[in-house]
C-alpha cells in the first residue's frame, strides 16, 4: 500500500509521515530530503542559477543513502545540513529541474517497491504514485507554517526573523505551484487537511482514521 502525502512548505508533512509510518509499521520515504540533499551538493559545488545542465548532470553520480532517519550524501551524514534556511532558500535547484525530478522519482519508485510506503513530497499522489491507494493533502495556513518552519530553524540556534521564514515560503510555494513539472497540486482524489490548531497526536490519530478507512474502499 502506498499512502501519499502532499502540501507545501512548513506543513508539517515529513515529522506526522515519519510518524504515522511507525504508527502503521510501514517504511518511510521522505522525498523533500532528497531534493534537499541534491541541492545541497549543487551548493557545496558552487552551483546556482543558470546551471541546470550541469546539477542535472550531476545527479546520477551522487550516491543517496535514506536508509533509518539519516540522510547520507556520498556516505557523509547531511541530515542536519539539508535542514537550514540556507538549503531550504535553495531547493528549487534541484526540484525545478525536469531532470532531476525525472531520476528523483525513478529512485522513489524504486525504493516504495513492493513495501507498504508512507511518502511526503509535493507530487506524490499526482506524478511519483497517481495510482496510490491513499492520498492526503496536508497543509496549513501560511503563517502558522512559518510559524512551524521558524521554530525548527530557532532550535537549531539559526538567527532568521519570523518575516524572512514566511517570505521564503511564499516564494517557495509560488516555485512549487508554477514550475513545469511536479508541480504542487492537491490530486484530485485526495482528501485535505488543515493542521492549524491541532497537536502533531492529533494530526497522526487523523491520517490514521484517512488510512484505515481507505483500506475498507
Amino acid at each position: 500500500m502506498i499512502v501519499a502525502i502532499d502540501g507545501p512548505a512548513g506543513a508539517g508533512k515529513s515529522s506526522v509521515s515519519r510518524l504515522l509510518a511507525e504508527r502503521l509499521g510501514f517504511q518511510f520515504l521522505d522525498t523533500g530530503a532528497m531534493y534537499r540533499a541534491v541541492a545541497l551538493a549543487a551548493l557545496e559545488r558552487g552551483l546556482g542559477d543558470g546551471d541546470e545542465a550541469e546539477i542535472a548532470a550531476m545527479t546520477p553520480n551522487l550516491k543517496l543513502d535514506f536508509s533509518g532517519n539519516c540522510v547520507l550524501l556520498d556516505g557523509r551524514d547531511v541530515t542536519a545540513d539539508i535542514r537550514t534556511s540556507r538549503v531550504s532558500a535553495a531547493v528549487y535547484l534541484a526540484a525545478d529541474n525536469p531532470q532531476v525530478r525525472e531520476k528523483m522519482v525513478e529512485l522513489q519508485r524504486q525504493i516504495a517497491g513492493a513495501r507498504d510506503t508512507v511518502t511526503e513530497g509535493r507530487d506524490q499522489g499526482t506524478v511519483a504514485f497517481p495510482h496510490a491507494q491513499c492520498k492526503i493533502f496536508l497543509t496549513a495556513t501560511p503563517e502558522e507554517r512559518a510559524r512551524r518552519r521558524h521554530a525548527e530553524f530557532e532550535a537549531r540556534g539559526e538567527e532568521i526573523s519570523f518575516d524572512e521564514v514566511l517570505a521564503q515560503n511564499a516564494a517557495r510555494d509560488l516555485r512549487d505551484s508554477t514550475r513545469s513539472v511536479g508541480r504542487l497540486i492537491k490530486a484530485e482524489e485526495a482528501v485535505e487537511v488543515y493542521t492549524d490548531g491541532m497537536t502533531t497526536e492529533q494530526v497522526i490519530d487523523r491520517l490514521e482514521e484517512i488510512v484505515r478507512e481507505s483500506r475498507t474502499q
